[in-house]
């Protein structure tokens, strides 16, 4: 399935749709290509380490050894004709930043980039970048909520709004959720529910919650919180 290229040998275009790049195999970029793979999704990856993309080779669609912040690099392994392409370079920000500056140069793919601190953030923000994650926060502020709440998962969304997985509480048990006026009184909306360990389901006006019942609530990450300490 895989191939391993050196730079100087021709890549080509490994799909037509839904193709990404990610450059940087570190524990992020391999963790990202390797979960696209594993969703069905053609992945080249990108890393200067002969190690890395040895280790890797087979295990995504294709995997070459380049300098991904030279713009003749990229135009020769094609990267400019795929779909979207992660930047997941890591402890390099001059790497960092002259890839994803070269990645939005050419113009395609909708790019991703990794940023480790607010002020790499803030350049790659500048530069245009798409989407622009920060792993590590993210996890730590996830991994807080759950912490020093009840929460059995918690997701921020965006910014002041969350998604959270939680027991159903007493007050909603026996009625129908249209019933209980939840958004009104708690500030959130159940999105699906499931009762022990059966299948998820939506939820609407008409779900029926018991002491079973799991649920994933949604709203303002203050009112999820909130809800998640309810018993």
């Amino acid at each position: 399935m895989g191939s391993f290229l050196s730079f100087g040998e021709r890549s080509h275009r490994i799909a037509e749709a839904d193709s990404v790049a990610v450059i940087g195999l570190g524990r992020f970029g391999r963790s990202v290509a390797l979960e696209l793979m594993a969703s069905g999704t053609e992945v080249l990856g990108i890393d200067g380490d002969a190690d890395v993309v040895q280790e890797l080779n087979g295990r995504l669609t294709q995997v070459v050894r380049a300098d991904a912040t030279k713009e003749d690099v990229i135009r020769q392994l094609a990267v400019h004709e795929f779909d979207r392409a992660v930047v997941a370079i890591t402890g390099d920000l001059k790497a960092s930043i002259l890839a994803t500056s070269l990645l939005l140069k050419i113009g395609g793919p909708i790019v991703w980039a990794k940023a480790t601190d607010e002020q790499h953030g803030t350049i790659l923000e500048q530069l245009g970048v798409h989407h622009i994650v920060f792993p590590e926060a993210d996890m730590g502020r996830r991994v807080a909520h759950l912490v020093r709440g009840a929460a059995k998962d918690y997701l921020e969304i965006e910014n002041g709004y969350a998604l959270v997985k939680t027991i159903a509480p007493r007050e909603l048990h026996g009625l129908p959720l249209g019933d209980t006026d939840l958004r009104a009184k708690r500030g959130v909306t159940i999105a699906a529910a499931r009762t022990g360990g059966g299948a998820w389901e939506h939820a609407d006006s008409a779900t029926v919650l018991g002491p079973d019942s799991t649920v994933l609530a949604v709203g303002p990450s203050k009112s999820v919180e909130a809800f998640a300490q309810l018993r």
